[in-house]
């Protein structure tokens, strides 16, 4: 007969595990249990260790003084598996010295408790820790219940930030179709370069390069022509070279793009770390380290870390691909151009870590190629 749904759930009697080595007293402490307590019994030290980890009782009722095994070291074995470490131990022992007692309570029993044993104090003191342990283990349910929803909803805000970044940046890149993946492209080549000057310990970058700034770096690198957004179609798609006053609005999508992030932040009304980055490179990522760059004319450590980096990927990327204005240079000649603009152009040691790096620049480029790459560029290349 199913039962009503108001009434309430049927609870399982707790298990006690009774370990002592004389079945007599066992047969006892069975007689007094068992109308209340489901009951598991062992004779020695051995036993009870695998009935403890198999069965997982709620309490364990062990006597001290056994052969092969004492109660001592059962309990010390018991409290360093993690599969019966939570579960209470109390001592029911002829020994009633202090120093036993002491001892017991230090290698971790619940409590302690000489024979010959009072029923009413046994009851009451089992009732007491079965208690107690259902508290624990409610407890305990609870935080790693929260502890998973935590991590869940924090997976699911950075879902949602991953996914915000890559609309915004991908706005801009509506605006210019041509660029295909160079979102994804220039987002590992920053991670490649950044953590490779954190594999070689590089004094310059290495201490500020930490696991968390290189994953707001890896975050923020799309967002670095945002900017284009404001810029008129008849510029941004130019077919040719730019007239002196059209290039001077090509340049302001730096300081547009880092506007537009100011104001998201000032709607959100607090200060984000990786949006904080992401100015920084939507602003100064055409700056040059020898001040020849736009739009502030930055040179060398003026110019944000994250900036630096993300001049040597976008440059690389724009080079090797095709765009409305030029034909797309081999991955070769793309290393030869940067290569010549060290200390020029960007920070010499950027570019001397890319030259190490830069087969791998193209394996991530041929991985995430488009239709702006000349039909030969990943084939019959090695790296």
């Amino acid at each position: 007969m199913t039962p009503y749904l108001d009434e309430p759930p049927v609870r399982l009697k707790p298990t006690l595990l009774l370990v002592d080595d004389t079945p007599d007293y066992l047969a006892l402490m069975r007689e007094l249990l068992q109308d209340h307590y489901r009951l598991l019994e062992a004779l020695d030290g051995p036993t009870a260790l695998t009935l403890a980890a198999e069965r997982q009782p709620d309490l364990i009722l062990l006597d001290i003084m056994m052969p092969v095994m004492d109660g001592f070291a059962v309990c010390r074995a018991l409290k360093t598996s993690p599969r019966t470490s939570e579960i209470p131990v109390i001592f029911l022992t002829a020994l009633s010295k202090i120093e036993d007692e002491e001892i017991g309570l230090k290698i971790g029993a619940v409590d302690y408790i000489t024979k010959p044993i009072s029923p009413p104090i046994l009851m009451a003191r089992v009732d007491v820790h079965l208690r107690l342990k259902a508290s624990a283990d409610f407890l305990r349910d609870n935080n790693a219940f929260l502890e998973s929803e935590v991590r869940r909803r924090t997976n699911e805000v950075c879902a949602v930030q991953d996914v915000t970044i890559m609309s915004l940046a991908s706005l801009a890149e509506t605006r210019d179709n041509e660029t295909g993946n160079h979102l994804r492209r220039t987002q590992l080549y920053v991670r490649a370069l950044s953590d490779y000057l954190v594999k070689i310990n590089h004094p310059r970058f290495a201490p500020h390069l930490t696991a968390e700034t290189r994953e707001r770096l890896f975050k923020s690198a799309p967002l670095h022509d945002i900017g284009k957004v404001g810029i008129p179609d008849r510029i941004l798609l130019h077919p040719g070279p730019l007239s002196p006053d059209e290039f001077e609005i090509m340049k302001t999508h730096t300081v547009l793009g880092r506007q537009a992030l100011e104001r998201a932040e000032d709607m959100l009304g607090v200060t984000v770390p990786f949006l904080e980055m992401a100015k920084q490179i939507a602003q100064s990522h055409q700056e040059k380290w020898d001040g020849s760059g736009y739009p502030e004319g930055l040179s060398g450590e003026r110019i944000p870390m994250p900036a630096r980096l993300m001049a040597v990927a976008d440059v690389y990327d724009a080079l090797i691909s095709r765009r409305v204005y030029k034909e797309a240079f081999s991955h070769e000649r793309a290393v030869e151009i940067i290569r010549a603009e060290r200390g020029r152009h960007f920070d010499p040691d950027l570019v001397d870590a890319f030259l190490v790096i830069a087969p791998q620049f193209h394996q991530i480029a041929c991985q995430f190629t488009d239709n702006n790459f000349p039909p030969s560029a990943c084939v019959d290349q090695n790296p």
